[in-house]
């Protein structure tokens, strides 16, 4: 990898890196009489949803499905979406993944300042139930929370991670984003930051194709160590 300034801040997305959240499930169960759900693969949702605002979403998913009127239909996809999404929600179909957690607790160990980023107005709700070993909101480790806020464009525009920079008052150029979709770490490399990649879904390749400074499959493979030092590298085997 490329090593760019040392960072010592980093920046968290949420569905796909903090949270296993009922996303993809939302949105290809929504799909039911405006195009074939069968259609709506892993992929597309990575390469055409993931990370990218409702409608913005569901506009690029209906038309990488071929829908003719995917610009009339966009909204009522993506209301169709986030009712279903909210069942969801509430039947507790959110999980953290241990090694989020674990990579979080060792960076707030580092007395690094953090922030979540998250284009779903949907990121605080599912993050507040989920708990940390003492006890506490798994949003007590932020001490930035840009998630569900308005920007004037989505990722692959940097505008939500300069928002959290700016909100821990540090330099983009000092920022390790954490992100799970190429549109993310596209996003935060055009904001200058070091961008992490977890290929959740063997996308290893996109998310190097789109700019990643590293890629893991597991949290757990970064370098505590050398991540201490303000390096990005692979834990020694």
């Amino acid at each position: 990898m490329i090593q760019r300034e040392r960072p010592a801040a980093a920046i968290f997305d949420v569905d796909g890196v903090l949270l296993a959240s009922p996303h993809e499930q939302a949105w290809r169960g929504a799909l039911s009489g405006f195009a074939d759900p069968a259609g709506f693969t892993t992929a597309v949702y990575q390469a055409e949803v993931a990370g990218k605002p409702r409608v913005a979403g569901a506009f690029a998913a209906l038309r990488a499905l071929g829908v003719a009127d995917a610009d009339r239909q966009a909204p009522l996809y993506a209301a169709a979406k986030q009712a279903l999404l909210e069942t969801l929600i509430r039947s507790g179909a959110v999980e953290a993944f241990p090694d989020a957690l674990r990579l979080a607790a060792a960076i707030a160990a580092l007395g690094w300042p953090m922030a979540v980023a998250s284009s779903s107005r949907n990121a605080n709700a599912m993050l507040q139930p989920v708990r940390l070993p003492d006890g506490r909101s798994l949003l007590a480790l932020f001490a930035g929370n840009v998630c569900g806020r308005s920007f004037h464009e989505g990722k692959p525009n940097p505008e939500i991670f300069l928002a959290a920079a700016s909100e821990l008052r540090v330099d983009p150029i000092r920022c390790l984003v954490i992100e799970d979709a190429p549109s993310g770490i596209e996003a935060a490399r055009a904001g200058n930051m070091t961008a992490l990649g977890i290929a959740r879904l063997h996308d290893d390749t996109l998310l190097q194709q789109a700019g990643a400074d590293l890629v893991v499959d597991s949290l757990d493979d970064v370098d505590l160590e050398a991540l201490a030092a303000g390096r990005l590298g692979v834990r020694p085997s």
